[in-house]
């Protein structure tokens, strides 16, 4: 009998100590797109999530406690990312959530996050994630009516007036498409022509044959990998040689790799990143970029890329929110996230508030083009 309670008594003390130790972590969820049509995005938003975990530990973690990093892959599938939200919130009860990495699966996740008072840090784009304003939900990717004005404005100041545009059927491509139907007229400028493709298509001719025939001054295409490099090699094919705007969607090497030599005079904003050795020494972007691109580069042996940038950002505004609040607690978080303003991070400088979960703004753009396969920064 008394081996029997001894036995107990020392399983209660393993029970405890564990429990404690679990106690002495801060544990931070994401859920990715790391494989699937949208892996491009979410593997290196992986990696970068991986790359920071051992430098915030190393460097005696938050608040003096290890970052643990319970991260999903929902194949860019929306209802597996969907089940992943739920196992985070539930089941590993993490304070706060990363991601996800595509629009279309933020938006069917974002409301789940005010009932279970955790904050979400998405790494999609879609202006509709943060308005209106969800207490909970935050982003870190550019807006995408910062990336429409950063391109009507070089269209505008190019002379071009006529503007068609080409956009994708998912989460995407439809907030941008309403953007652009809002802003292309409102800047004084006219749209000839609104055509639409799947995101499965493979085979953009018809869409291009019907916005040739209307001689439109620019092609304004709006979507993430493959379908605008098809978009890109359809153009060329058709021998058209209208001036072809890009989104942010596409602004990663692979974009490059896809289109080939049809990705050669495309033009589109983007963040910093893509191009940090062309960045001002003086600009404060610069260390933060410098030593992000050499520690993921040196870690990995690939090129960074800028939808990595949107993951840094986001577990390194979750880390300083905890640290401002001195608090883990996801109510605490939420609040400090909201106070963060001059914050400056890869992607740009964010200034949060109540009503403004983005945070960013149209300096976090700059205009590239592609020349012999590489970007280009327009001055």
């Amino acid at each position: 009998m008394k081996a029997m309670r001894a036995m107990i008594l020392l399983a209660l003390c393993l029970m405890i100590a564990t429990a404690a130790a679990a106690s002495e972590t801060i544990k931070i969820g994401a859920v990715l797109s790391v494989t699937g049509p949208a892996s491009f995005l979410g593997e290196p938003e992986k990696n970068t999530l991986l790359l920071l975990e051992e430098q915030i530990n190393a460097s005696g973690g938050i608040l003096g406690k290890q970052i643990e990093l319970v991260i999903y892959d929902d194949e860019t599938n929306v209802n597996k990312c969907v089940l992943a939200a739920d196992k985070l919130i539930k089941k590993d009860r993490v304070v706060a959530v990363v991601g996800p990495t595509v629009s279309g699966n933020t938006l069917a996740i974002m409301n789940k996050f005010p009932r279970a008072k955790t904050p979400l840090v998405s790494c999609a784009a879609a202006e509709k994630i943060v308005k209106p304003v969800n207490p909970w939900v935050f982003k870190t990717p550019q807006t995408d009516r910062h990336a429409v004005q950063k391109i009507l404005t070089h269209a505008q100041a190019a002379g071009l007036k006529n503007i068609a545009i080409l956009t994708v059927s998912n989460g995407f491509g439809q907030a941008g498409r309403a953007v652009l139907k809002e802003l292309v007229p409102a800047g004084g400028m006219n749209l000839i022509a609104d055509e639409v493709y799947g995101p499965k298509d493979t085979d953009m001719t018809v869409q291009l044959t019907k916005i040739k025939s209307l001689n439109p001054d620019a092609i304004i295409c709006w979507g993430t990998n493959p379908g605008p490099a098809v978009v890109a090699m359809n153009r060329v094919q058709l021998g058209i040689a209208t001036p072809l705007y890009m989104s942010h969607g596409v602004a990663s090497r692979k974009f490059i790799e896809l289109a080939g030599e049809a990705a050669n005079g495309l033009m589109l904003p983007a963040g910093r990143m893509i191009a940090v050795d062309q960045i001002p020494a003086d600009h404060p972007q610069q260390p933060v970029l410098a030593a992000y691109v050499k520690d993921y580069e040196t870690k990995f042996n690939i090129p960074v890329s800028t939808f990595g940038g949107y993951a840094y950002d986001a577990l390194m505004l979750v880390k300083a929110a905890i640290e401002k609040a001195g608090s883990a607690d996801p109510s605490a978080i939420r609040d400090s996230l909201e106070s963060i303003t001059g914050y400056v991070g890869a992607t740009g400088e964010y200034n949060f508030s109540k009503t403004e979960h983005n945070g960013l703004d149209e300096s976090a753009f700059v205009m590239v083009a592609i020349e012999n396969g590489d970007w280009k920064v327009q001055r």
